[in-house]
């Protein structure tokens, strides 16, 4: 016998994570409940008659997050940018022309992978927490013809908000565009309707306003959307992302490949105690917690990215006081609070999250006095106290709603 690699040091995950859960206050992933954490242990066969059960179940809850009468709502075994991997593959191949609205590292996303399944790309590109108007898509389409639009509701990367969204589908309808948005952080954080709008594919994850797991996400087609991805006159360039061979799973429940059962379970559950909640209580319970946090961090003297009208609430982008390292206030965060928040891609701000089981009073607290005390650590001039108690008013004007 041929002389084998012995195997490596080992080490049990408990020693691994800290003794003390840390607090996921930032971009995603988020806290799950405790009823999605229990579904995440569970495995099942994929093919039998209570998985038929389970599938139902989430494309009818997926559908109401979703908002559209549409059967062709598909999960994806695979993180938020695989479901986007699936729109873009579904509608793009070489020759196909796509207008991609860029506010951020995400919704450029979009653009990128296009140009990678072969379609002819033209990024508009405003200036930083600048929003996308519709404006600015009707004066593109006028001048060329597009295929496909694409476009992020809310873009993570920077904290903005595209509060022109349901005119910019009208646009791309009436120039005959398909219309791909990136609903990843505002699915049932905020209203997003995608029949009423228009919208032809819309793309969500698991782990942020869903309060589920990561690597697990959802995508719903439009029926016109759908009958173009059937047609589509070349090969597809993927397997396991390719929506019309998923279908015979997740239409009729027949093979594609073995799915994420746990996962599914996970996300089975993440939907129904949204519809328990219901979408206008939760969007009320998400707007009540970002603006009460908001105001927190501005008494206590720190300056948000994107102005009030254009900033997402779901997360919510922080300037970092000139002079300060925003990575150690992350670490010291962490290592001291045990609370974590996210950082950037090349914009210096620190971002905070504001999604699901985010959304809780005693999750505020903790964040706000957290990130407060490593600012000043770090150098930065900011009243803490005063930052508490605005959020305590907030919190209180508003009933607590948040929990």
């Amino acid at each position: 016998m041929s002389s084998m690699l012995p195997p490596p040091a080992t080490q049990a995950l408990s020693y691994i994570l800290p003794s003390e859960p840390l607090l996921l206050m930032g971009a995603g992933p988020v806290p799950i409940p405790h009823a999605v954490a229990r579904a995440n242990g569970v495995v099942i066969n994929h093919l039998g008659e209570t998985m038929d059960k389970v599938i139902a179940g989430v494309k009818a809850m997926a559908r109401y997050a979703f908002q559209t009468e549409s059967e062709k709502v598909l999960g994806v075994g695979g993180p938020s940018s695989g479901a986007m991997e699936m729109a873009m593959a579904s509608f793009v191949w070489p020759g196909r022309r796509v207008l991609c609205l860029k506010s951020g590292t995400f919704s450029g996303r979009l653009g990128e992978m296009a140009r990678g399944l072969g379609g002819e790309v033209t990024t508009l590109e405003p200036p930083v927490a600048t929003p996308i108007t519709a404006k600015m898509v009707e004066e593109a389409l006028s001048r060329d013809r597009y295929d496909v639009v694409t476009i992020a509701q809310g873009e993570t990367s920077c904290g903005l908000l595209n509060v022109e969204l349901p005119e910019i589908c009208a646009v791309a309808q009436k120039h005959g565009a398909l219309m791909v948005v990136d609903a990843v952080c505002t699915l049932t954080t905020m209203p997003m309707q995608m029949d009423e709008w228009g919208i032809d594919a819309a793309v969500t994850g698991g782990q942020k306003g869903l309060s589920s797991i990561p690597g697990v996400s959802l995508i719903a087609f439009s029926e016109r959307a759908f009958e173009v991805l059937e047609q589509r006159p070349s090969s597809r360039p993927h397997w396991c992302f390719d929506a019309k061979r998923a279908w015979a799973f997740w239409g009729s429940q027949q093979y594609h490949y073995t799915a994420p059962v746990p996962g599914v379970l996970a996300l089975y559950e993440a939907l129904r105690l949204i519809c328990e909640e219901t979408l206008p209580r939760r969007f009320e319970r998400h707007r009540v917690s970002s603006l009460a946090l908001q105001a927190g961090i501005e008494a206590m003297g720190l300056r948000l990215f994107v102005p009030a009208p254009q900033r997402l609430n779901s997360v919510v982008a922080i300037e970092v006081p000139e002079g300060v390292d925003g990575a150690k206030v992350r670490r010291h965060m962490s290592e001291v609070y045990n609370v974590e928040i996210s950082g950037a891609f090349g914009l210096n701000i620190v971002r905070v999250g504001q999604m699901g089981e985010q959304c809780r009073s005693h999750n505020l607290f903790k964040v706000l006095y957290a990130m407060g005390m490593a600012f000043r650590r770090e150098g930065a001039k900011l009243d803490v106290a005063a930052g508490l108690a605005a959020l305590e008013e907030a919190l209180g004007e508003a009933g607590r709603t948040v929990g």
